[in-house]
């Protein structure tokens, strides 16, 4: 992880590098700006179809973002006699970064913007550096931010960073204090602000309208007061359990691999909420009593445990949430084959050709990002880890890396970025934390009443105490 930021930090100080020398170098030689500006572009549409080719992203949206930005420097220089420094270009950067959590496109974004906005103001380098600071300054602020009051706080930075290098243009140019930098620097004030309150008031609208989720948003989701994470408290607390667990391993294994933790633990708090429908049909909440489908048929059953998926897309659609956690309840199963009941089947009938397997697998479809894979990894190992009958660090070695043997040789992880090196990374992540979640507990003495005196307890090493297995 670590080192991903190092190269993304980077690749950012290099572009800011080059743009800031084609600038002054502009300045200097009195080359036309309108070729920077131009170059610029050509690497931002660039950049742009790599974006567009790595996420999945429509490159229509982050188009819409380029126009909208060039639309509020035309619409100032046409209809009103509004400094440049007015125009909130920061937030169109802020914005970018915010929803698609990509630096390298929203400094693109902040360049062209930039000297877009210093072209049309009288080719006016200096405003057009200045600007761009500023989005610098609010992009670095936003990256990744959790908290809404966080944009306020990128806000004032922006307004503090054009406002010093006002100051600095001022007295570089030898044109004193009171001058046509200064009375500039309300509008740069102002700025910073207003870029901020546009960023927060319009995030729910572009996530809206691109269909993509933020970490805002995430967060939100996160919180256990949500109406279908209560109900799971209270009618499933065994999924509501499994699904913590789950939670937490998909966080640490996404962070390990680069994807999005806090997207992973998210989707795997909703990905089981489908089991809300009839919970006592699941193993995790049944406890002492026996199970429902001792009664029923395999396939009566398979039908049972398969629906849990489409009633969990059905209730999150109820309750408005987002499609990217939609994605977890869908695909967290992939097409996998419900083998339990498949046996099953085949211990019914004596004909066995008549039980077909494909009739016994989840509709799908498989993960198709790093992040919902992992939890349909995470899942799988958590149940099987638990169903160990006294689970140690070998056994929990040996269960994770046959889920994940098993899931790769089914074809579950085709259709998704991971790599043989992050299956690795993952398979490390799980046992390190599924064994410290099973350790082993020490033998508690006890009071014999005969005596009153206290006598270390027996320890039968051959076969662990019920209270053992039990505990966590």
């Amino acid at each position: 992880m670590k080192d991903r930021t190092r190269k993304i930090f980077k690749e950012v100080a290099l572009y800011s590098a080059g743009f800031l020398f084609l600038i002054i170098f502009s300045l200097v030689s009195r080359v036309n700006p309108i070729l920077v500006f131009l170059l610029f572009f050509m690497l931002a549409y660039i950049k742009m179809t790599e974006f567009r080719k790595s996420r999945k992203t429509s490159i229509l949206y982050l188009g819409f973002l380029f126009t909208l930005g060039f639309a509020f420097i035309l619409f100032a220089k046409r209809y009103t006699n509004l400094s440049p420094y007015y125009i909130p270009i920061s937030a169109i950067s802020m914005l970018c970064v915010v929803l698609f959590s990509s630096l390298e496109l929203a400094l693109l974004l902040s360049v062209s913007l930039s000297l877009f906005l210093g072209f049309v103001f009288n080719n006016d380098l200096y405003a057009a550096s200045i600007m761009f600071m500023g989005c610098l300054a609010g992009v670095f602020f936003v990256y990744k931010v959790r908290q809404r009051y966080k944009v306020l706080q990128a806000g004032v930075w922006v307004s503090l960073t054009m406002i010093i290098l006002l100051f600095i243009v001022s007295y570089r140019q030898h044109i004193g204090i009171v001058s046509l930098y200064s009375f500039n620097i309300l509008p740069a004030f102002i700025n910073g602000i207003l870029s901020a309150f546009i960023v927060t008031g319009s995030l729910p609208v572009f996530e809206f309208i691109f269909n993509v989720v933020t970490n805002v948003s995430l967060l939100e989701l996160s919180d256990f007061n949500h109406p279908l994470l209560k109900r799971m408290v209270l009618e499933a607390p065994g999924t509501y359990h499994h699904s913590l667990l789950v939670g937490n391993l998909a966080e640490v294994a996404a962070e390990a691999v680069n994807a999005n933790a806090l997207l992973a633990r998210v989707g795997a708090y909703y990905h089981d909420v489908g089991k809300l429908e009839k919970p006592e049909y699941f193993l995790e909440n049944q406890g002492k009593t026996s199970s429902r489908h001792e009664q029923l048929k395999a396939s009566i059953s398979k039908l049972v445990i398969v629906n849990h998926v489409k009633d969990g897309v059905a209730l999150a659609k109820k309750h408005k949430i987002n499609s990217a956690i939609i994605d977890f309840i869908e695909q967290h199963h992939g097409t996998s084959l419900v083998f339990y009941f498949y046996i099953r089947a085949l211990e019914e009938t004596k004909k066995k050709d008549e039980v077909k397997e494909d009739v016994f697998r989840y509709v799908g479809p498989k993960p198709q990002t790093k992040e919902t894979a992992i939890v349909l990894l995470a899942d799988s190992v958590e149940a099987a880890c638990r169903a160990l009958e006294s689970p140690d660090a070998q056994r929990i070695e040996e269960a994770v890396h046959t889920v994940i043997n098993n899931k790769f040789i089914d074809g579950q992880l085709d259709e998704c970025d991971l790599t043989l090196k992050d299956l690795n990374k993952i398979a490390k992540t799980f046992i390190h934390i599924l064994s410290a979640i099973y350790h082993s507990r020490i033998g508690y003495p006890e009071i014999k009443s005969e005596n009153n005196a206290k006598e270390p307890a027996k320890k039968n090493q051959d076969k662990p105490s019920q209270d053992k297995k039990n505990s966590l």
